[in-house]
């Protein structure tokens, strides 16, 4: 029986830095990079044009060293780098599989990377090559969400999909508490009104504005991104229907 067809023709897809961690507890484990690169390049093949957003948590987080005392802003900004070093990272890996990457940054660094102008990025996206955004939205007091869910919509993306440690959306921390449900399915209501932390508000309210459907899974589990968009893989699917665990 052949495979089933991706469901979305285009894609952003969200990583934290955290995962490109694998077990260590700070930077970029090698191992675990080359297994997302190879999961990335093998829906690039399976015919879906991708774009990628990427945290920088594994190097730096900007909220944590403002709780400690830093200033706010300039934290941002550092964290904001540290997400340009995970997409140069990452697109190392992709080139080295064969699969083409262009980095652009929301903060001009023209000797590394291209500036992020949006028209530019559609065009790499229609010639097959793999669009890494970096740098957030160049501004602080945001989160790597937000960014991301702007520019899935300005992408006109069919899906946000976001990569985590965690198989989906759970009524608590199944980390925590083992008798935990994992949702199917949510709206973006339900995420909003019970405060289930899948991403910023904001980024929340703008993929409900814009109709994109928020898909959430585990990154860690070799092949699984291209299982969830042949509807194999186990997700949980964000949207304006309503609630089903």
């Amino acid at each position: 029986m052949p495979d089933a067809q991706p469901s979305y023709r285009r894609i952003l897809l969200k990583v934290s830095g955290e995962v490109l961690m694998g077990d260590q507890g700070f930077g970029i484990d090698l191992a675990t990079l080359d297994t997302v690169a190879s999961d990335i390049a093998e829906v690039v093949r399976a015919g879906v044009q991708l774009c990628l957003v990427i945290g920088g948590g594994n190097i730096f987080r900007g909220v944590s060293m403002a709780g400690k005392g830093m200033e706010r802003a300039s934290a941002d900004y550092m964290g904001m780098l540290a997400t340009v070093m995970n997409a140069l990272a990452l697109q190392a890996a992709l080139e080295k599989q064969g699969v083409q990457t262009r980095v652009q940054s929301a903060i001009p660094m023209e000797a590394i990377c291209e500036p992020y102008i949006r028209r530019r990025a559609l065009r790499h996206l229609e010639k097959g090559r793999v669009v890494i955004f970096a740098a957030g939205l160049g501004a602080p007091f945001f989160t790597t969400d937000t960014p991301a869910a702007l520019r899935a919509a300005e992408m006109g993306c069919d899906a946000l999909l976001k990569g985590t440690s965690v198989d989906g959306v759970y009524t608590a921390d199944p980390k925590k508490e083992p008798g935990a449900q994992r949702y199917e399915r949510l709206s973006y209501f339900e995420v909003l009104a019970q405060d289930l932390r899948v991403m910023d508000a904001s980024a929340i309210a703008l993929m409900r504005d814009n109709a994109i459907p928020i898909v959430v899974f585990s990154i860690r589990e070799r092949g699984n991104l291209l299982r969830v968009l042949r509807g194999e893989g186990i997700h949980t699917t964000i949207t304006e229907t309503r609630i089903a665990v």
